[in-house]
């Protein structure tokens, strides 16, 4: 039986996956946690063999998580399941210690076969991020292996996807998160998830340095 915990502040994901999950009759959930800090707890009294890892959490991220969980309990493997798609975040995780990196997206049967494959031992790399790999090293003409490619740093201009773009762009118009949420036909939850993402990725701490740094790269005008 593989014993696993889900790690996510989303409650409604963690749900969901759970109720994936037990049609499964050798994965069994035996925990569930709202951030890094929450799984170090339960951890120390429920021993897991996975643990599916988000990592835009309150309180402790899953690149912190990880790497305290490979430090404590070794036995435990991570395997990250996130919305990030970027091969910056995938180098992160797995430099932190994860054995497997999946998307949110990702269909039932990928995700339960992502578990078992880290559970034994193996790494595992979702198929659309494989896809976006390969199709990134052929577009470079280049021949290295995709673990090559995957720890290599990736200019931060590149990072902030489209939609990010443009939810950046209506910021620095001064629009708040009700009008941009109104604008782009998304919750006001999105918004601020973007907003998040754009600061994470761009490694400043708030608003007014997220424009500056638009602004000093060119982003907008």
């Amino acid at each position: 039986m593989i014993r696993t915990i889900l790690v996510d502040d989303h409650a409604i994901i963690r749900e969901g996956i759970h109720l994936l999950l037990q049609q499964e009759t050798d994965i069994e959930v035996v925990e569930q946690a709202g951030n890094g800090q929450d799984l170090l707890d339960k951890l120390t009294e429920t021993p897991a063999d996975v643990v599916l890892m988000d990592m835009n959490m309150p309180i402790m991220g899953g690149e912190e998580a990880t790497r305290r969980v490979r430090e404590q309990f070794p036995q435990t493997q991570v395997l990250v399941l996130s919305m990030l798609n970027h091969e910056a975040y995938i180098s992160r995780m797995l430099e932190a210690g994860a054995s497997g990196y999946i998307l949110k997206n990702a269909g039932k049967e990928e995700i339960i076969y992502g578990i078992r494959t880290v559970a034994a031992g193996r790494q595992f790399l979702g198929s659309e991020l494989g896809l976006q790999l390969l199709h990134k090293l052929q577009g470079s003409g280049s021949t290295a292996p995709a673990e090559g490619l995957i720890n290599e740093p990736a200019k931060k201009e590149s990072i902030l996807s489209r939609r990010e773009l443009e939810v950046l762009k209506l910021i620095s118009e001064g629009m708040t998160t009700s009008e941009i949420a109104d604008k782009l036909y998304n919750s006001k939850r999105t918004i601020e998830t973007h907003r998040q993402n754009m600061m994470e990725k761009t490694q400043v701490k708030n608003t007014a340095s997220l424009i500056k740094y638009a602004l000093s790269h060119g982003l907008i005008e």
